[in-house]
């Protein structure tokens, strides 16, 4: 099985590439929803966070305040290597896990959605490594329309590696910087390479 790790920049079309991928029928895997799950109120991971952060960062239904760890994990390096230490074993071992299991049902290609490739040492895993990219105004425009201030917005960019040593390291580049029909071509035109295993 062909096992291709996926990155790129924060805001710079990730989650859109994987819902075109899965459209076309990919099997592909997002560990920010692994992170998701592994933080669910009552698992080990939360209470090992609030534990870390406090219980400030838990909401009184029981789940995690995202925003309130965020603020507090952005703000010095060390917190979120704490952050860290708790989660990307855990997101690891489940992904890699994922990867055994679509390669014992015979797929072909599996696709792993993972920001922080590079900054985890994960691409030692992977057969091939997609950056998806976007021009730096398109990256920005995206961000603040999610809300986030110009200080979040340079919190989130400093915790990542720049995203043009991505795209040397990586093997392929999807630029997204035009439309949707634009990147599902882009990604069309790079999963075809694999039609013919």
């Amino acid at each position: 099985m062909i096992r291709i790790g996926i990155t790129g920049g924060i805001g710079m079309g990730k989650s859109a590439s994987q819902e075109i991928l899965q459209d076309q029928g990919a099997s592909i895997l997002d560990t920010d929803q692994l992170a998701r799950d592994l933080v669910a109120p009552g698992s080990a991971a939360l209470s090992e966070i609030e534990s870390t952060f406090g219980n400030e960062i838990i909401q009184s239904d029981g789940s995690l305040d995202r925003a309130k760890l965020a603020d507090i994990v952005f703000k010095t390096p060390e917190s979120r290597k704490q952050l860290e230490q708790i989660l990307h074993p855990k997101i690891r071992e489940q992904w890699s896990q994922q990867l055994e299991d679509w390669e014992s049902e015979g797929k072909v290609v599996g696709y792993v959605v993972i920001p922080l490739l590079y900054e985890t040492k994960a691409e030692e895993a992977f057969d091939e490594v997609l950056c998806i990219a976007s021009p730096d105004h398109l990256q920005m425009e995206r961000l603040q329309a999610r809300g986030w201030s110009d200080n979040q917005i340079t919190q989130r960019l400093g915790a990542q590696m720049d995203i043009r040593e991505k795209m040397d390291r990586s093997n392929a580049v999807v630029w997204n910087s035009g439309s949707l029909n634009l990147l599902e071509h882009q990604l069309e035109r790079h999963s075809a390479r694999w039609a013919s295993i």
